[in-house]
């Protein structure tokens, strides 16, 4: 069997680091490159059941740096892109926007500019070996801004963009450079827009891990403004599937929005998270985690409601979560609780 080679951008961080396992044991027939700087957000002790695959190479690198891209594709014969790799965290944007211009935008640029010179001869041509190489970028439902309160009001892959924060306008404009080199020189390219992922792997500093650890800690537990904000919540092994599927069968110039149709707020969030807590490490101290529940100034451009309707993607593709946030949240917890207590 002749293996194809794909690169993964970024995939030591959270949804990466989920994505690989996952891929390599369904796809024989791939070999997998990873490319990732390691900044914070990413850690190869996500990846340790990868490192003695053959079909699994680590590179550290930066996906800015146009030589190194470029010698990747050649090294590698890549024949397609699954690119994760992004700054995501919004109080990060906030505080330092710099480097999601230079990781999102400037990043996306180079590693789709190289897709397109290594697989094309010229515009709306593909070069003989590479006519089903495939660019797929990984996008976020926060580029369409914020909903009103009302349910039936949905994120849809017609939602007009309206970024609120530099992480959600950087990826906006990344997603804007994937579609130009669709529309420009018919490079095979297609968007996925997911709602706010959770389980394993998760980086501590996000709301669900800093839930848990804060309250096995018996720390306060910080919740922004009055904790009403709403998220979809989709479990990323979920997520992986809706990916692997698009990738694959999704038609070439097309987004599919993908969301776990599991609207939760803050609050309930937190609560729902004490409430299995206190069944299975119940506290000495406190009579509920929920005591240590401490609201906390919201942050700046904190948008109150993101909902994927998902219909697309599960009516033309056949995809559907196989979580729902109930059972997803005990698996979540249990896998930190073991991380937690290894420590």
């Amino acid at each position: 069997m002749i293996k194809k080679s794909i690169l993964l951008t970024g995939t030591a961080g959270f949804i990466g680091s989920n994505f690989v396992p996952y891929f390599l044991e369904k796809y024989p027939e791939y070999n997998l490159i990873n490319i990732d700087l390691l900044t914070y957000a990413g850690d190869l002790e996500n990846l340790k059941e990868c490192e003695v695959n053959p079909r699994y190479k680590f590179i550290k690198g930066d996906i800015s740096n146009r030589e190194l891209i470029e010698f990747i594709f050649e090294e590698y014969n890549i024949q397609g892109v699954i690119h994760f790799a992004a700054e995501s965290h919004v109080d990060n944007s906030i505080k330092n926007p710099g480097i999601f211009i230079e990781t999102n935008i400037n990043g996306t640029y180079t590693l789709v500019d190289v897709a397109k010179n290594y697989w094309m001869n010229k515009p709306f041509e593909y070069k003989d070996n590479y006519k089903e190489c495939r660019f797929h970028h990984i996008s976020t439902d926060e580029v369409y801004g914020t909903l009103s309160e009302d349910p039936k009001d949905l994120f849809t892959e017609t939602t007009p963009y309206a970024p609120n924060s530099p992480y959600s306008a950087s990826k906006a404009s990344s997603d804007m450079i994937i579609r130009s080199y669709n529309e420009t020189y018919g490079l095979n390219t297609i968007i996925t827009n997911c709602s706010n992922n959770y389980g394993p792997k998760q980086h501590d500093e996000k709301l669900i891990p800093t839930i848990i650890r804060k309250a096995l800690n018996n720390e306060s537990i910080p919740i922004y403004g009055d904790g009403k904000n709403i998220r979809d919540w989709l479990y990323v092994l979920d997520h992986c599937k809706g990916i692997d599927i698009v990738y694959h069968n999704g038609i070439t110039a097309n987004t599919y929005n993908i969301g776990g149709r599991n609207e939760r707020t803050n609050l309930q969030i937190v609560d729902r998270i004490c409430s299995i807590l206190d069944e299975k490490v119940p506290s000495s101290k406190l009579n509920s985690y929920k005591e240590l529940i401490t609201f906390v100034e919201d942050r700046a451009g904190h948008d109150r409601r993101y909902a994927i309707d998902a219909s697309k993607l599960e009516n033309e593709l056949s995809w559907k979560a196989d979580e729902n946030f109930d059972s997803g949240i005990i698996k979540t917890i249990d896998w930190y609780l073991g991380k937690y207590n290894d420590k």
